[in-house]
């Protein structure tokens, strides 16, 4: 009996094409799913209250998607490599504080401030990363300990109490200013909008975004093709640490304080926001267009919930049932293709 040949060189790359072809697919299936969530949601809200569809509304919308949306950019690259991040929600509180000290308690000039801001995120993330490389802690239990850390650190280094910015100082423009003229349209928007195409093509088409599937998609494989998985995977963390200073300088912009007493919760709705876009939890998938379409929904829902007088643990309850269905259908999708 001969033993069996292996397929032509011209089989696999037919095979890895229609491998391609068919992930490509599913994505912008995905994609289109979370369009059609968000055009039917805000549909039904806009028929449900006269109030729901104008100007100040939608950009109030815009606004409020700011702060999650950009926690889920974040979170996003983590959950790819099939990793959580618990401590983005505090993480972002304390880069909120830490900016109050740096531009209040310091002096320093804004642009400084900010730019320590985000250096000071990029630390909270090289934390997570070399905790779970290095120490071999679950991406769980490391980033909820940082959850717990940055919690406190944020109470300790204020003192408890909220530190103010003066308006003077220009500060407060980061978010709530317009550089558009007579639109009254907010600076923070804008900013999130550069960085979801920053974070995309970071994730699209560079060699990180291309070892952060990988390494999502089969962890092994990819560290015995040669790849330095635990340098990549700290990157990762980094990255989503620059993302957590770039939401605490956001939000205590907008806010003209740093409160220390924030940041819990919101962990949970920027992970809501990635899943219900489409991005695996078991990672190796996901799209970060997709999670501003989910972190979209989820501020309409909010809105039009409010609006429609729907009371707040009701919203908390609709916005659990949504979740559940997200990751329902992502499991749904992973059985067809077995």
């Amino acid at each position: 009996m001969t033993a069996p040949t292996a397929a032509p060189p011209r089989q696999k790359q037919d095979a890895t094409a229609r491998d391609g072809v068919r992930r490509a697919v599913t994505s912008r299936f995905q994609q289109f799913l979370a369009v059609a969530g968000l055009v039917a949601v805000f549909v039904f809200f806009s028929f449900a209250s006269p109030h729901f569809l104008n100007y100040s509304n939608i950009t109030s919308m815009l606004f409020s998607t700011v702060v999650i949306g950009t926690l889920a950019l974040g979170a996003t690259f983590v959950i790819v490599t099939g990793g959580i991040d618990l401590s983005v929600g505090t993480g972002m509180t304390l880069c909120a504080v830490m900016s109050g000290v740096m531009i209040v308690e310091w002096g320093l000039p804004v642009p400084v401030g900010v730019l320590g801001t985000l250096l000071f995120g990029g630390l909270v993330g090289l934390v997570n990363g070399l905790n779970v490389t290095f120490l071999g802690l679950p991406p769980f239990i490391a980033t909820l300990a940082m959850m717990l850390v940055a919690q406190g650190l944020a109470l300790v280094i204020s003192g408890s109490a909220p530190i103010y910015f003066s308006e003077d100082s220009g500060y407060t423009g980061i978010s709530t200013g317009s550089v558009i003229t007579g639109a009254d349209f907010p600076n923070a928007v804008l900013i999130f909008a550069v960085a979801a195409v920053i974070g995309g093509v970071v994730l699209n088409k560079t060699l990180l975004g291309r070892y952060t599937y990988s390494i999502g998609s089969n962890e092994e494989a990819t560290a015995l093709s040669g790849i330095d998985v635990r340098k990549w995977k700290i990157i990762v963390y980094v990255v989503s640490g620059l993302f957590i200073g770039l939401a605490g300088v956001l939000i205590s912009a907008r806010l003209g304080s740093a409160q220390p007493a924030t940041g819990m919760g919101y962990e949970l709705q920027a992970i809501a926001a990635v899943v219900i876009g489409g991005t695996s939890l078991s990672g190796g998938k996901g799209s970060l267009t997709g999670t501003v379409i989910g972190a979209l929904i989820i501020s309409v829902l909010n809105n039009g919930l409010q609006i429609t007088s729907v009371p707040q643990e009701w919203q908390n309850v609709i916005l659990g049932c949504v979740i559940v269905a997200a990751v329902y259908a992502d499991k749904a999708r992973k059985r067809r293709a077995v």
